[in-house]
């Protein structure tokens, strides 16, 4: 007889309750964010009005424990939200404060924090790399969060600003900026190896929440290429009829399944297997990358010169999915770590 777990592995069909998450941040996230709105969020990243709307809707406490108010959603839920979010390069900090506050509730010793962060009053983030010494790192989101979560070797830690750091232009539109770890107030939550488990946990997180809103980016990017096409001819016919246009278009479509499957495995083993398979959100994050690259690329060049102008609505997406790929370091060094991953197994 089958466990149950081990058809799982091969089947990542979502259930009718996931179905319906998907669907209903999908309506909500198409209804409350036009391209007008991401151009006028331009260049921080950030609505304020947007992001009360989505903590409305409940995504920021949905994963949280019951004990602290939340809803004990899995990170197979969260990866439907962020991919709804990616579709729509939704300018909110959904992906860093989620993992941050995650990682705050099973810290413990930061239950008002959590409170806030619950509610949205409180926007936290994370460092994705240890701190060194004074040494400065680029940290998503720091531009709007005045709670950094951190891991050194004193331990695992809060630094809490006066106010956001200042905001570092870049490619993806997003808040991006420096956090020193001598600024602010420093409170430590947990030491000894257990802090950087929970660390390297939430790392983990924070790239497959990224990879799935890089396969909503995807998405989105084909369907604009796509539309484009079937509706622009030549020589009588539409564009999207001829083999050149319609062979890389079809070549995305597999590589955005491939990503979103992934993105799906990942999430069910970090739920219910989390030591299993370590390597499948870093692996996660490098096919959803080139996925969404790729994706952008072809729809730019289907759109011929209207999709190189800053006008079109594809610049948006080819500009996040350069931009956010990058966000959690050197994707090179997720490459290593995936192969000495597999080379562990043999």
């Amino acid at each position: 007889m089958t466990d149950r777990f081990e058809l799982r592995r091969q089947d990542f069909r979502l259930d009718e309750d996931q179905q319906a998450v998907r669907e209903g941040f999908g309506d909500f996230f198409t209804k409350q964010v036009p391209s007008s709105l991401v151009r006028d969020a331009e260049p921080l990243g950030f609505d304020a009005d947007l992001w009360q709307r989505v903590v409305a809707m409940g995504a920021t406490a949905m994963a949280l424990p019951e004990a602290v108010g939340g809803d004990d959603a899995t990170l197979v839920d969260l990866v439907l939200v962020a991919e709804e979010l990616g579709k729509v390069v939704a300018p909110v900090p959904l992906v860093s404060h989620v993992v941050a506050s995650r990682l705050l509730a099973r810290a413990g010793g930061a239950d008002e924090l959590v409170a806030a962060a619950a509610a949205g009053e409180r926007v936290v983030t994370l460092a994705l790399q240890p701190v060194g010494g004074t040494n400065r790192q680029l940290v998503p989101d720091a531009a709007v969060a005045r709670d950094v979560v951190a891991w050194s070797a004193e331990g695992l830690t809060l630094h809490t600003l006066a106010e956001p750091a200042a905001h570092v232009p870049n490619q993806g539109s997003t808040p991006l900026a420096w956090f020193d770890p001598a600024a602010g107030e420093r409170t430590v939550l947990v030491s000894g190896p257990d802090a950087e488990q929970r660390f390297r946990s939430a790392v983990a997180e924070w790239k497959l929440l990224t990879a799935a809103a890089l396969v909503g980016i995807a998405d989105s990017a084909l369907h604009l290429g796509v539309e484009f096409a079937k509706t622009r001819r030549t020589l009588g016919v539409a564009i999207g009829a001829l083999q050149g246009v319609a062979f890389p278009l079809a070549d995305v479509v597999t590589e955005i399944s491939g990503a979103r499957n992934l993105v799906h495995k990942a999430a069910w083993y970090a739920t219910h297997e989390p030591q299993t398979r370590p390597d499948l959100p870093l692996a996660a994050l490098v096919q959803a990358a080139h996925a969404a690259t790729e994706a952008a690329w072809v729809s730019a060049h289907t759109q011929g010169g209207l999709g190189f102008t800053v006008e079109a609505d594809i610049s948006l997406f080819f500009l996040r999915a350069k931009g956010w790929s990058v966000l959690g370091g050197d994707p090179g060094s997720d490459r290593r770590q995936i192969a000495a991953a597999l080379l562990r197994t043999f």
